[in-house]
């Protein structure tokens, strides 16, 4: 059972219940409710037991948290799931928990681009729907402050040109079951907009801590990194090298999502916040210029997508072995994301985060960090606490200055002159 707690006072310091809090971005949030707060936080824990539940849920805690006991009268852990039906709660649990939350945090999503489409919409937008059943409860029963929900700026889809945060449904495609499962799921979300006080905010693409690196979830972009490590890329890749990579830090975004939803910022409800880099993200051209300066390896020829599918794909494929014929094989699934034509509007996001200093960085500044802690984690082979990585990256402080202004080509340079040898020999 749910630990017998009384309620907190007011709504606007009552329990907090997150979802997803064992991943990537659900272990940063949680490690701000705990840190910045005094209220009691609530994780819904997919395991078989009470205990199984509350065992993982303390490891995600000293995961991301120093001395994270301190913690645990303030640590609540839920075992459910919130793709099934009622959570996998009780009725009495369910209610019980209602009762008791005033806001609810929902990052729970598979991310698996690959995933059959009833499987991603089992978990990405039925999951949602359970998450807002909950909500509509917790109203009733108790009264709820907010219902934030972690959507993805790549409902966007195929879409060209500007996307705001008001926009959703402008007659895109999507490239995958993952943005088409986050898209249905927003919609759905935005359908209770008149009967519940929502919140919905669309990352980017999330990569490590800028200050060290931290990530235990290496994807997207990560694959292609990995590739240069490798020394797997080919001397032709698809991409365009105007394309937008729009890469926020994990800790920008755990930092906004907390400081809307609960953390200070007097947020009206029913907005959406696109919590991408916008006019500062990145390009295709500029990744692939820091990734070769990085790992020194040879600049790829960027080919329109669907120019080296035709003509040069399977050529390659044929030609190739070992790794660099499994990043040929595996890597297809990226491919569209390197010939973006959207750029998502952040407005709303920027003006209501500069109030609190949150502002999101430019990748040329910390993509050092991005690949030492990629290279000494093995890419995830041999993986560190954010802890751990937090005091490596304090110790190393005085070599990662490195000056705000310098245009990206001397941000590659200065990267690689730092740390190239390295990161090369480590790879």
């Amino acid at each position: 059972m749910l630990a017998a707690q009384p309620s907190d006072h007011g709504l606007a310091d009552g329990p907090v219940l997150l979802t997803g809090a064992t991943g990537f971005l659900g272990m940063e949030l949680l490690a701000r409710y705990l840190e910045r707060g005094e209220r009691t936080v609530y994780a819904l824990v997919r395991a078989d037991d009470d205990a199984s539940a509350a065992a993982r849920l303390r490891a995600a805690a000293h995961e991301v948290l120093p001395d994270a006991e301190r913690y645990d009268d303030r640590l609540v852990a839920v075992r459910g799931d919130v793709a099934s039906p009622g959570l996998g709660l009780t009725d009495a649990r369910r209610e019980q928990l209602a009762e008791r939350v005033t806001e609810i945090v929902h990052s729970a999503a598979s991310v698996d681009f690959t995933l059959p489409l009833e499987e991603a919409r089992a978990i990405n937008v039925e999951g949602t729907r359970n998450m807002l059943d909950l909500a509509l409860l917790a109203q009733r029963r108790g009264g709820l402050r907010r219902f934030s929900h972690v959507s993805t700026a790549y409902v966007a889809g195929t879409h060209r040109g500007v996307f705001g945060e008001d926009d959703l449904d402008l007659g895109q495609g999507h490239r995958n079951t993952y943005e088409r499962t986050k898209w249905e799921a927003e919609k759905l979300v935005r359908e209770h907009a008149d009967v519940l006080p929502l919140q919905v905010f669309r990352p980017s693409i999330v990569v490590g801590e800028r200050d060290s690196g931290w990530t235990p979830a290496f994807n997207v972009i990560y694959a292609p990194l990995k590739a240069f490590a490798r020394g797997a890329t080919t001397p032709v890749m698809p991409a365009r090298r105007a394309s937008p990579v729009d890469v926020v830090p994990v800790d920008y975004v755990a930092d906004a999502i907390h400081a809307l939803a609960g953390g200070g910022i007097d947020a009206e409800p029913g907005l959406t916040y696109s919590l991408a880099a916008g006019p500062q993200a990145s390009s295709v051209g500029e990744l692939i210029d820091l990734s070769a300066a990085a790992f020194e390896r040879r600049r790829p020829l960027a080919l329109q997508p669907w120019l080296y599918q035709r003509t040069v794909h399977q050529a390659l494929l044929r030609r190739s072995t070992g790794a660099r014929r499994r990043w040929l094989e595996r890597g297809q699934v990226f491919y569209p994301y390197f010939a973006l034509r959207a750029r998502y509007d952040t407005t709303r996001a920027q003006e209501a985060l500069v109030q609190r200093g949150i502002q999101v960085t430019q990748l040329p500044g910390y993509f050092d960090r991005l690949v030492r802690y990629a290279v000494t984690a093995q890419w995830g082979r041999r993986p560190l606490t954010r802890v751990e990585a937090a005091a490596q990256a304090r110790r190393r402080q005085p070599r990662l200055a490195m000056p705000v202004a310098l245009p990206a080509a001397a941000h590659a340079s200065a990267a690689a002159g730092r740390h190239a040898g390295q990161v090369r020999a480590q790879a």
